[in-house]
């Protein structure tokens, strides 16, 4: 039986368009991020509260962040939301949450037109608007993101012996059974040979903005919310 791995074929491509001196996964995507590590984003990430009311939007920049790493007085910070009342249906016009900093590293966040907040978020519980509706916090946390340095080149180093003889879909996803299939994931989640994997950014800190927005706030369209992060020099 065939299948299409979209997703691995797709990490795989983006592993092997580096150069063979690469030592990390893609957290810095040029000569004009690394200029500007403040503005550069490594990931962003998106999950609900476990009553389904509030939605957690994090957004990491600066890799190998320092505890001298500065949030930017001059980018805007920007979480771009859409929802729809179903798959495939019409996305609403976005609702943007924006954060900003000054010199003294003093965030102000927007919501919409709805929320406010502006203080020092480098703390613990974060800052909160007048009502509640929107949490803000913004500092040095640990890189959240897992990354198995020597089982993705290990996998990509499988795939790029395979590539002459794959085949394609329509879509130009590469076909492969699933004894194949399972077999990339497990080394994937791998170290070589098989021993437990190591997660090559452990030692690693980011800034995080991390917000907590009423879902209300996001969703005035219906319940499927999609959203992307930008940073951007007003």
């Amino acid at each position: 039986m065939m299948q299409t791995f979209r997703f691995l074929v797709l990490a795989i491509v983006m592993m092997l368009c580096l150069s063979q001196s690469s030592r990390s996964a893609d957290h810095i995507d040029g000569p004009a991020a690394s200029a500007d590590p403040a503005a550069d984003i490594t990931d962003v990430f998106a999950w609900m509260s476990p009553d389904a009311q509030q939605v957690f939007l994090v957004m990491d920049l600066v890799r190998n962040a320092t505890t001298a790493s500065q949030f930017s007085n001059s980018v805007q910070y920007v979480f771009h939301t859409t929802s729809r009342p179903s798959f495939g249906a019409p996305p609403s016009p976005e609702v943007t949450l924006i954060c900003t900093f000054n010199q003294a590293q003093i965030i102000q966040c927007w919501a919409g037109n709805e929320e406010y907040v502006t203080g020092d978020a480098n703390i613990v519980d974060g800052i909160v608007s007048d009502d509640g509706k929107l949490r803000v916090f913004a500092g040095l946390r640990n890189d959240p993101f897992f990354f198995n340095l020597a089982g993705f080149r290990a996998t990509a180093r499988i795939v790029a012996g395979a590539a002459a003889s794959l085949q394609f879909d329509p879509a130009g996803c590469p076909l492969l059974d699933s004894a194949t299939s399972q077999a990339l994931v497990s080394q994937l989640g791998t170290a070589p040979g098989g021993s437990p994997a190591v997660n090559n950014f452990d030692r690693f800190n980011v800034l995080a903005i991390v917000l907590s927005v009423d879902k209300s706030i996001v969703t005035k369209n219906g319940p499927i919310l999609s959203f992307w992060g930008s940073t951007n020099r007003p």
